[in-house]
């Protein structure tokens, strides 16, 4: 069980650190692609603005027609390679000016031309090119900017920060592996200290249940039976079960609790069950049938896997309506499926979330049916144990129990 915590909280921690980190580094990837477009298109506007020749740098004066915004210097008009294309109104190209690029055809400079204009956008990406299309009197304007370095430069940056936050990732979650033995440990110093609490108790309660019950035939012997007599024996009979469920559960919680693990024929386990059940069932007038099918075989302990399969079995029959209707189903698809369901008028009054939780009871009043809410939580230990799973699920008047076994 301790094991377990640590491992979950470790889980936990890398997923939160996971989820952060990845949060941190796309919110870095969105604001990198927004100012390299952003430094793109100050680019672009100041060519187009310009009749698709860069400007002259002139700094001092304050109203030129287009945004540095501390992008353009006056080394810029000799590090930019751009291209610039005209079209008339009926889309066909009239001129192109590639004086500032020599790494494209005119071929090339066509196909981006048409390209960017099916887009139908003023601003966007064509390969490693950045385009502006500009509306002239006489047609349209398209700029187009190289940004490979741009793009490089900006790859790189967010390459470092992967790298950065992948390494600080690992580290943290190093630190957290190297503290969580101190994190959980107030937790195993109360479970170690619960375990010989719980076996003490076991000794404690059951030696006066044991002096009662042996006092108990003596009077009977004397005076007979009566009901104040059977009544003692009665609930001193429930107080040994509920103390041997709660010591079973406890057992169960054992994580280094060892499994009998053999080959067991899931098949046989179910139709045995079912056998055991069928008399009960049949006497309080609850029709019971069963779907198994043969050859089923699960690697586990065959004792603990009859134990799981009775008390679902048994809570379908205690809450089963009068004269309704219980269904066992066993199939095998990538693992064995028991399901156990039963008719339940009041099934949307239950809690399904709260059926395993220890003690739990629908009935409210808590009236005494020979159940004391433990029998769940026990088949869901079996099953962990098997690491498998119980779940509870309803539909229109039926309460059903699917157990899935994974041991194999």
């Amino acid at each position: 069980m301790i094991v377990s915590l640590q491992r979950k909280f470790i889980l936990i921690s890398a997923i939160s650190i996971f989820v952060v980190f990845s949060g941190i580094f796309l919110v870095l990837v969105f604001f990198s692609n927004r100012q390299l477009d952003r430094t793109m298109d100050t680019l672009a506007d100041a060519i187009s603005f310009n009749d698709g020749v860069f400007p002259e740098f002139d700094p001092a004066q304050p109203s030129q027609p287009f945004p540095y915004d501390n992008v353009i210097t006056e080394e810029t008009r000799f590090s930019t390679r751009f291209f610039t294309v005209w079209v008339d109104d009926a889309g066909h190209i009239t001129h192109i000016n590639i004086d500032s690029v020599s790494s494209i055809s005119e071929e090339q400079v066509e196909d981006f031309a048409q390209t960017a204009l099916s887009e139908g956008t003023r601003r966007g990406w064509v390969s490693d090119y950045r385009y502006r299309v500009v509306e002239t009197d006489t047609g349209s304007t398209l700029v187009f900017v190289n940004g490979t370095m741009n793009r490089s430069m900006s790859g790189r940056l967010l390459l470092t920060a992967f790298l950065v936050l992948l390494g600080s990732a690992f580290l943290i979650l190093a630190l957290i592996i190297i503290i969580s033995k101190r994190v959980v440990h107030p937790v195993a110093e109360s479970y170690e200290k619960q375990k010989p609490f719980i076996t003490d108790a076991n000794h404690e309660l059951k030696t006066p249940l044991a002096l009662i019950l042996s006092n108990l035939d003596i009077v009977e012997a004397d005076v007979g039976k009566n009901e104040w007599l059977d009544d003692i024996r009665s609930e001193s009979e429930r107080m040994g079960l509920l103390i041997n469920q709660m010591v079973t559960l406890c057992r169960m919680d054992e994580s280094d609790t060892p499994l009998a693990l053999a080959d067991v024929d899931l098949s046989v386990v179910v139709d045995d069950t079912v056998s055991e059940f069928e008399a009960l069932a049949a006497d309080q007038k609850k029709k019971l049938t069963a779907s198994v099918e043969p050859g089923v075989h699960c690697r586990g302990d065959e004792a603990l896997l009859r134990r799981l399969a009775a008390i679902l079995l048994d809570n379908a029959v205690k809450y089963c309506d009068a004269g309704g209707e219980i269904r066992v189903s066993l199939r095998c698809r990538h693992h064995p499926v028991f399901t156990v369901e039963n008719t339940y008028v009041e099934v949307d009054r239950l809690e399904l979330d709260r059926l395993f939780d220890r003690f739990y009871r629908a009935d409210k009043a808590r009236t005494f049916t020979g159940s004391f809410g433990i029998g769940l939580s026990i088949a869901q230990s079996i099953a962990k144990k098997h690491k498998g799973s119980v779940t509870a699920y309803k539909k229109e008047g039926v309460i059903g129990f699917r157990a899935e076994l994974k041991e194999r």
